[in-house]
Order: C-alpha cells, then sequence, then structure tokens
C-alpha cells in the first residue's frame, strides 16, 4: 500500500512536516510494510518556508530586518536547490510581530519584507516565491519598495514616512535608485485573497479593522491609496487598484504586481506544482491530509481542499485528521475529503491540545485507529 501524507501545519503546534511524520507513525503501527510518503505543504501563509525547504532539500538563511515598527529583529526565509528564494512576508511584516496595543496600520511597514527580497538579491536569487499572508500593515507596500530602492517621496523629494502614514505623504514616485537586478527577477506571489486595492472591499475596510484600525482610520487610508494608485501611474501606466488581489497584505499585492511584476497565483496550487505533489499523489492508494483546524473555510481553497482536488482527478480517497473541526466543516466532504477526524481525545485545554508532545501523539493514535477501520474492511 502507498499513502501519501501532505498535512498542513498545525499552527503554533506542529509544522506540516511534524504533522506529517506523526500520521506516518501511527499508519505503520497497522501497515508496517506500508510505503508512507510524507510531503510537507502549505497554502502560501504559515509555513511555506518549512514546507518547501523540507520537502525540496533547501536552505534556511537567518537575517536581521525591521518589524513593522521598524524594531530590529532576525527573519528567516529559505532558499531551494535552485536557488530559487522563498519568503513569508509575515516573518518580517506580520501581524503577529506585534502585541494587540501596538498595531496601527498608520505607522507599520513592509520595509522588512523588501529587505528579506533585497538580501536574497544580493546573494544571487532571481527567482522569488512570496507568501503575503498575515500582515500587520496597510501602506500599499510603499515600504517594502523603499528598501528596493524605489523613490517615494514628499513634496520635499525626502522619503516618506513609515506606514500609511506615507501614503498622505507621497508627490512623487520615481524608480532612478531601485535595484537593478529587479528586471531580471520573476516573483510568484502566493495570494489566495481577491480583493481590490480600495473601496468598500478593498484592503483597508476588509482586513485594517484586525489591524489596529478604526473607522476614521480606515476612510482616510482608503483615499491615501486610491491618491497612491494615480500616482503610481506615472511609473506603471497600467497600474489599476480594481485588479484582484491588489488588495492582498494591506496593498503589498498591488506593489508587488506593478512595481516588480509578480504574478499572484492560488497559494496551494503554487505551492503543490513547486513540490511535484500531483506526481505523487497519482501512484498512491490513499491521501492523507489536513490541517490545524476544518471548517467550511478548508473547502474555499485551503491545502487540504488543493489536494483532494488533485486526489479526485486520479479517483484516490481521502482522509483528513486535525486538530479541532468546527459545524460547518461537513462542506468539505463535497469537495473531495471523503472524512476528516479531529485528534484531540479526552477533554483538555486548548494550552494542553497545542502541546507539540501532545499533538503529535494525538495525532499518531487517531491515524492508527483510522487505519485500523482500513485493515478491516480490507480484510473481508
Amino acid at each position: 500500500m502507498r499513502i501519501i501524507i501532505a498535512i498542513d501545519s498545525f499552527k503554533g503546534s506542529l509544522s506540516s512536516l511534524e504533522a506529517g511524520n506523526a500520521a506516518a507513525v501511527g499508519i505503520r503501527r497497522v501497515f508496517p510494510e506500508a510505503d508512507t510518503i510524507v510531503c510537507p505543504v502549505a497554502d502560501g501563509g504559515e509555513g511555506t518556508v518549512d514546507a518547501l525547504v523540507s520537502g525540496l532539500g533547501g536552505k534556511f538563511v537567518d537575517i536581521p530586518v525591521h518589524d513593522p515598527l521598524g524594531r530590529k529583529i532576525t527573519a528567516r526565509y529559505g532558499v531551494l536547490p535552485d536557488n530559487t528564494a522563498v519568503i513569508e512576508m509575515a516573518a518580517a511584516s506580520g501581524l503577529t510581530l506585534l502585541s494587540e496595543n501596538l498595531r496601527d496600520p498608520m505607522k507599520t511597514s513592509t520595509f522588512g519584507t523588501g529587505e528579506m527580497i533585497l538580501h536574497a538579491i544580493r546573494h544571487g536569487c532571481r527567482s522569488f516565491i512570496i507568501g503575503i499572508g498575515g500582515s500587520a500593515t496597510n501602506d500599499g507596500g510603499i515600504g517594502c519598495l523603499q528598501a528596493l530602492g524605489f523613490g517615494i517621496l514628499d513634496k520635499n523629494r525626502k522619503p516618506v514616512s513609515s506606514g500609511a502614514q506615507g501614503l498622505s505623504e507621497i508627490a512623487e514616485i520615481n524608480c532612478k535608485s531601485a535595484v537593478p537586478e529587479l528586471k531580471v527577477c520573476r516573483f510568484h506571489v502566493a495570494c489566495d485573497v481577491t480583493n481590490p486595492l480600495c473601496g468598500e472591499n478593498g484592503c483597508s475596510a476588509v482586513f485594517a479593522p484586525q489591524k489596529g484600525a478604526d473607522s476614521a482610520m480606515i476612510r482616510k487610508m482608503d483615499g491615501y491609496l486610491l491618491r497612491f494608485a494615480e500616482l503610481a501611474k506615472t511609473v506603471v501606466p497600467d497600474a489599476s487598484p480594481d485588479t484582484p488581489g491588489t488588495g492582498a497584505a494591506g496593498g503589498l499585492g498591488f506593489a508587488l504586481m506593478y512595481f516588480l511584476g509578480a504574478e499572484l497565483q492560488s497559494g496551494v496550487n503554487l505551492i503543490i506544482r513547486e513540490t511535484h505533489l500531483e506526481d505523487a499523489v497519482r501512484t498512491a492508494d490513499i491521501v492523507v491530509t489536513g490541517e490545524g483546524c476544518i471548517d467550511s473555510q478548508t473547502a474555499m481553497g485551503k491545502a487540504p481542499a488543493g489536494i483532494a482536488k488533485i486526489a479526485g482527478k486520479f479517483q484516490k480517497p481521502v482522509i483528513a485528521f486535525s486538530g479541532a473541526v468546527r459545524q460547518d466543516a461537513g462542506v468539505c466532504n463535497s469537495h473531495g475529503i471523503g472524512a476528516f477526524f479531529p485528534i484531540v481525545r479526552s477533554p483538555c485545554s486548548l494550552s494542553q491540545a497545542m502541546n507539540k508532545d501532545n499533538a503529535r501523539n494525538n495525532l499518531a493514535d487517531t491515524a492508527e485507529q483510522v487505519f485500523r477501520t482500513i485493515k478491516m474492511f480490507r480484510g473481508r
């Protein structure tokens, strides 16, 4: 029996590789002779770097960068064997880097994300995979552009301030000092957000509240971003704030698309392609997937649904494991996941459930029992 295990990370608990290995332990208790192959996966958010580096034999790079408020931190990105850099913008510009009382999109910047890109360029990378989920920012990506040498200038031809405040000060955009290597770089952006830059479905209205914005701030930032988009046309004539995905990561999608020529793609589809997961699934007898919490959102393009879609092409049965299952999770059964199972086996606190050792043991034990059931029916 050949079993492909492609489980997304259980955020805050197990990485994709750890979750996959735990499931494999349980399965081998029942089918010791099975060919269990663990394929790390992600959907472009947290865990993307780990999944691609571990899955493809790359390496990690730790560098000093500035966090969303300009404080020095260490961020990690990955470099694959073909010298493709894999970057999670959240590592430098993410919401989880800030305590709730410090979240203020008028001040938070994507500068650190640009620093990671710049470091990779200076060390020879010309191909990039960038995950842009989990941002703390709403600066339209101007911080990232500034780190890469673009002139984002005020009326006195001085660099504008950080964050959305800087958007309000822009009088000129120029590319004179932009890193020249950008012209030969290719950027693939893992992004499942289709929101435009501005308007009622734009990044300010939809995502900024969770980043610390109030209603007055939202109205101001939306206007600032619209004006930024108009100024961007002086450099990139086809720049449009209405393009789907430009509102991703507080407008970083707009900056990457129009100033760096990036292609925005479904996160899970991008990762599946890069890891050649389809080739593995094609030869499987059973596909095992999962994530930290299975609910109706799982069916809306998250990693397990993407894996189930691939499995469906080859009529392979799919089983999913998760730390928690919400009441609306049943919709996943109509999206290719044949059955799903929560792994928590007795009443416990959230911290106990997310403890790495507990989660690993619970996942292995649950996988064992599910595959014991499979063995019973295979024997008939």
